[in-house]
């Protein structure tokens, strides 16, 4: 496979890059060498900074219907990588008290697990399946983080697919949704993988980075973590309107 089938469309070209935030886990923590983790009482703050300045977070799944439909002014996309229990517990809640959505990317092959490939620790629980149905009946978007969090591009091509599809098919089965979304473990995204994911009929996928193949299928997206508070939080805001001029 060697075209690219994800860049923007002709109607999108003129308009920049949706505002993305990136988290992980929120939870109470005194070690967090991978800077994943952001303490429930940060995220309470950092989406009560979103409201106070005209912006909601909401599902990519809201956000991308809104951009087709024109208008997607004041909404930003709410992602969480890995699916940690402690969305159900911390973040939930948080968002419910915000009047917020997110999208949480949950890693189909490790239900109820722990993130092993997380060498330095610490530990974290991941969410189990009936976690994930709790969440998907509260309005949360479920999607795909793969089977087992693995550097997508040194996969083979029989490997890759079992990623990108089986996982969707685990998930959609769990969930009861239809699973639109991909987030690439790592952020680790080039063309092969990119268009494995869109063939496989997601609407959108996520990645980290800003890069010349950017679109629906590899959206950048702007991290988040425990030291965000709202002097960062707006120049990350204003860093994202200045670069993603048209």
């Amino acid at each position: 496979m060697t075209q690219t089938v994800s860049k923007w469309t002709s109607q999108d070209t003129a308009r920049p890059f949706p505002y993305v935030l990136m988290y992980h886990s929120v939870a109470v923590y005194g070690h967090d060498p991978y800077l994943v983790t952001v303490d429930p009482r940060r995220f309470d703050r950092q989406l009560g900074w979103l409201r106070r300045n005209g912006l909601r977070g909401v599902s990519m799944r809201e956000l991308m219907q809104a951009r087709r439909m024109g208008d997607s002014r004041g909404l930003v996309g709410l992602t969480f990588d890995d699916g940690y229990a402690d969305f159900a517990h911390n973040v939930q809640p948080a968002l419910v008290r915000h009047g917020c959505t997110a999208t949480v990317f949950v890693i189909a092959g490790r239900l109820g697990g722990r993130n092993v490939w997380d060498p330095a620790g610490p530990r974290k629980q991941l969410m189990t399946a009936q976690q994930i149905r709790d969440m998907a009946e509260a309005g949360v978007e479920i999607g795909s983080h793969g089977l087992l969090h693995q550097h997508m591009s040194e996969l083979d091509d029989g490997e890759l697919l079992a990623e990108v599809a089986e996982s969707r098919e685990l998930l959609r089965a769990i969930s009861g949704q239809d699973v639109g979304g991909f987030c690439y473990p790592y952020g680790d995204v080039d063309v092969r993988v990119m268009n494995t994911v869109a063939a496989a009929g997601y609407d959108y996928a996520c990645a980290i980075w800003r890069s010349s193949f950017s679109g629906w299928h590899a959206l950048p997206r702007t991290y988040v973590g425990d030291r965000d508070g709202s002097l960062r939080l707006l120049a990350k805001r204003v860093r994202h309107e200045l670069t993603n001029k048209r």
